[in-house]
């Protein structure tokens, strides 16, 4: 078998089959249907350069039809990586149509609701309605005027926007409803980096019209790019082939590790030449001579 080579020196193909895409989502499709229109527009273009295909693509946390933004989509095996956006934050601006004229302590009032929260997910959602409690790390007015606030909202993954202005009308004393939401950043990603649909599709034509491969690897980053902020630990190439069939991380196979990582971390295991192998929990010192080091989660060659 064979390991995946140094990011930067990938194929287009290559590419395609392990790549993250950083979608400013439009209004309108879910963002399941996005993410099924690149799947399908990469099978197909692999298809035709007689290349190995795809069957997936997944996307970094749902938006609702209406919401734009950032919308990282995993192609192929990246889709394995799902699970890194579950630890990193998300930042959000919102406008928040409130329903009676803003008061004059609305800021010192929306502030008050910076830290952890109790939230129900809403009748609609896909998950189990129990109370749970969700981190908000900033919460910022960045303007105001007669009925609204326009805000910047950072928080942990999986904290519901919409319930978030409803519970913030009430506390301003007007009533209020979520107006216009988009999504700025999902951890490591943010909307400095942001491609549209129309970009990718047209990168894929450069490639396969025009034997241009440029913009591909403009709009296309490797998976590893996902993993970025996830601690990280090398691995010996011998020891990689095995990992690809199964075996955990063992401390003689472990080359270097970043400094202080905590046992039971979320860890991304790389070959010398910065290609990802696995996704894992460290389970012992990574300077161990003997034993399991790291457990497997999701083995990405």
């Amino acid at each position: 078998m064979s390991l995946r080579g140094p990011p930067a020196e990938r194929s287009p193909a290559d590419l395609l089959t392990f790549g993250v895409v950083n979608l400013d989502k439009p209004p309108g499709p879910s963002s399941h249907q996005v993410s099924g229109w690149l799947r399908d527009a990469v099978a197909e273009t692999l298809a035709d350069q007689g290349a190995a295909t795809i069957d997936r693509a997944a996307h970094a946390g749902t938006l609702d039809p209406k919401v734009t933004g950032c919308l990282p989509v995993m192609l192929g095996d990246a889709t394995r990586l799902a699970q890194v956006f579950l630890e990193g934050a998300k930042e959000y601006t919102a406008v928040l149509e409130c329903h009676a004229p803003v008061p004059a302590d609305a800021e010192s009032v929306v502030a008050e609701f910076e830290g952890p929260i109790y939230q129900k997910p809403p009748r609609k959602s896909a998950v189990a309605r129990r109370l749970r409690v969700r981190e908000i790390y900033d919460l910022e007015v960045l303007e105001a005027e007669d009925r609204r606030l326009l805000l910047r909202i950072r928080c942990e993954s999986g904290t519901y926007v919409r319930k978030l202005c409803h519970d913030l009308g009430l506390a301003l004393g007007t009533g209020g409803h979520m107006g216009h939401l988009r999504r700025t950043a999902t951890d490591p990603f943010d909307d400095r980096t942001l491609h549209s649909a129309h970009d990718f599709l047209d990168a894929l034509a450069f490639w396969v019209e025009d034997d241009d491969p440029e913009p591909l690897f403009d709009v296309v980053d490797p998976a590893e790019r996902i993993l970025e902020g996830i601690p990280s630990v090398v691995v010996a190439e011998s020891a990689a082939r095995e990992i690809a069939q199964g075996a955990p991380v063992y401390g003689p196979g472990v080359i270097e590790a970043d400094d202080g990582i905590e046992q039971g971390s979320l860890v991304a295991c790389y070959t010398p030449d910065d290609a990802a192998v696995c996704l894992g929990e460290l389970v012992a010192s990574p300077d161990a001579d003997e034993g399991v080091v790291v457990d497997l989660e999701r083995v990405l060659v």
